[in-house]
């Protein structure tokens, strides 16, 4: 089974920065394409960013595009995201997710992902 930890959320100014981090257990993590995803009160789960096991390959919303970066240590089982430049719209809950299975996938469609995290929060002040 894979598990998935967020952590490093918290309370930020407005154009100020924050990484957060993804845990994950599963044994070959290496292969495991990973995404960000995020959730405001009373909105759609939105993609934010996503990284490819194979090359490591990036990609990412048009909304963060510039601003934030997904990273991932296949060493430490962990990946991240960087954030930059915060304003309000990005106070949310952010998850991470992982595929497993391996193949072709929609890195935008949260159902492509097999594994989710609990979310940790995002708040930025304004």
């Amino acid at each position: 089974q894979v598990q998935l930890v967020e952590s490093g959320g918290g309370l930020v100014q407005a154009g100020g920065s924050l990484r957060v981090s993804c845990a994950v257990s599963g044994r070959t993590f290496g292969s495991y394409a990973m995404g960000w995803f995020r959730q405001a009160p009373g909105k759609e789960r939105e993609f934010v960013a996503a990284i490819t096991g194979r090359d490591s390959s990036t990609l990412y919303a048009d909304s963060v595009k510039g601003l934030f970066t997904i990273s991932r240590d296949n060493a430490k089982n962990t990946v991240y995201l960087q954030m930059n430049s915060l304003n309000s719209d990005d106070t949310a809950v952010y998850y991470c997710a992982a595929r497993a299975r391996g193949g072709t996938y929609s890195y935008r469609r949260s159902l492509d992902y097999d594994y989710w995290g609990q979310g940790t929060q995002v708040t930025v002040s304004s």
